[in-house]
């Protein structure tokens, strides 16, 4: 289980949560509105993410949290964003796994290093057609995705590890949603230089 630090209406969406019922939907944000958040604490990683990602219990014990994003009109696939503690390799080794489950013709990769908030990160934005993973991870079934995003980050805690953040779906759900993903672990964009995969 993980640790959370909620503000009061976090707590009531989660309240709702464990009796099973769903959230009350969000009213349209105006043009000039801030879009409202929540904190989540997993680990020792604090999230601050929009009200709009449903939060949901993990789905394994690997997992320390983990959202639904709301899609656009029109788009079926789901999109989540999962975050876990570290794992074993390097940052690159982890960065090019994640790279290489997009198929390589057509594929667009940036890869980023920052400072931000919860630490130093590496933000990686992948694009173009995903091997999505298909039923569960020990199968190692996939199902190609045409037009797949993917938004995935590193990030550093001092004095506790690494962190990773991966949302992935449909490019019209994630794209939207870039800005957010990088507030949600205290990204600084300013501060952010390209990084090489070797």
């Amino acid at each position: 289980m993980f640790r959370r630090r909620l503000t009061a209406s976090a707590a009531a969406l989660l309240g709702l949560a464990a009796l099973g019922l769903p959230a009350a939907a969000s009213a349209p944000l105006q043009d000039d509105e801030q879009p409202k958040t929540v904190e989540v604490a997993a680990g020792d990683l604090t999230l601050t993410v929009p009200e709009s990602w449903k939060k949901e219990p993990a789905a394994n014990r690997l997992r320390l949290a983990q959202f639904v994003i709301p899609a656009p009109e029109g788009v079926e696939d789901e999109t989540e964003l999962t975050v876990f503690g570290g794992f074993g390799g390097s940052d690159a080794a982890n960065l090019q796994r994640w790279v290489d489950q997009f198929v390589a013709e057509g594929r667009e990769v940036t890869v980023v290093q920052g400072k931000g908030r919860e630490g130093e990160y590496k933000l990686l934005d992948a694009s173009g057609t995903w091997n999505a993973p298909d039923g569960p991870p020990m199968m190692g079934k996939t199902v190609r995705k045409p037009d797949s995003r993917m938004l995935a980050a590193i990030v550093a805690v001092p004095g506790q590890g690494n962190y990773f953040l991966k949302m992935a779906g449909p490019e019209k759900t994630v794209a939207p949603q870039i800005d957010a993903f990088r507030a949600s672990f205290g990204g600084d964009k300013a501060s952010e230089k390209p990084f090489e995969l070797k």
